[in-house]
């Protein structure tokens, strides 16, 4: 394995926008759920008349679809995302929205059969039922409670129980089905994390800013080098993703 500071200075320089993990190949790995969100939601756009994608990061997800419906729009928040979006849906005819975070959709009323999203921030329920058509599907991965957590206490110490709590998939059905959505499937999912070198750490944790919200190298410059040391002595380190995939229908 390659020295500490080598590792972490090129995982300090690498591109951390869009939603593409392909620079982690090698150094971590995560298993997937086992329903194939990419693929059912190519599926459900095919035969879609006019979708929206929710928190699209850079469009990789909604870009795996082979066919897209005759109005597709996609929002996403942070600036370096929305350009990536725009170079890779743009050219497939799809609008690209640069939305402030946790902001009201910017489309009429009932203007989509579907809204999708993969790993939303915090989904609006009422602004889903009121862009969606009566009959329309939202259709969505989530992350789920305590997604991650032992890498994020190894840096923060234990969390809460409401910490751990968040994003609970029965709440959010409750909260899905307050606004007058209909759950029609809800699947859950725990998947085996693992990472080979400490560069893998430094990178996921530039990208997923949301699990250390004050991570820089040098703030964790103690743990970041215990960890090193327990991964170059041939253990991994284990953590568990959680995952749930929701579909919702607005009845009326």
């Amino acid at each position: 394995m390659r020295p500490y500071e080598e590792l972490v200075q090129e995982a300090s320089e690498a591109d951390v926008t869009g939603w593409d993990f392909g620079w982690l190949e090698g150094r971590a790995t995560e298993e997937r759920p086992p329903w194939g969100f990419s693929r059912l939601l190519a599926d459900r756009l095919a035969v879609a008349d006019s979708a929206l994608d929710i928190d699209t990061g850079g469009g990789e997800v909604v870009n795996e679809a082979a066919q897209l419906p005759r109005r597709m729009a996609v929002t996403e928040s942070w600036p370096p995302n929305a350009q990536r979006a725009r170079e890779l849906l743009g050219p497939r005819g799809v609008r690209v929205v640069e939305t402030p975070q946790d902001d009201l959709l910017p489309f009429p009323d009932a203007t989509f059969d579907l809204v999708s999203a993969r790993h939303p921030v915090m989904p609006n329920w009422r602004e889903v039922h009121r862009v969606l058509r009566p009959g329309g599907h939202y259709f969505a991965q989530h992350v789920g409670p305590s997604s991650a957590f032992e890498l994020i206490e190894f840096f923060l110490g234990p969390l809460s129980e409401e910490d751990r709590m968040g994003r609970h998939p029965d709440r959010e059905c409750a909260a899905a089905r307050a606004v007058g959505l209909a759950v029609d499937t809800l699947l859950t999912a725990r998947c085996r994390m693992e990472f080979f070198d400490i560069g893998a750490v430094v990178w996921i944790l530039r990208k997923c800013v949301w699990w250390v919200p004050d991570f820089t190298i040098a703030r964790y410059d103690e743990q970041l080098r215990a960890l090193d040391v327990h991964m170059r002595a041939g253990h991994p380190f284990v953590a568990h993703s959680t995952r749930h995939l929701i579909d919702a229908r607005r009845e009326m």
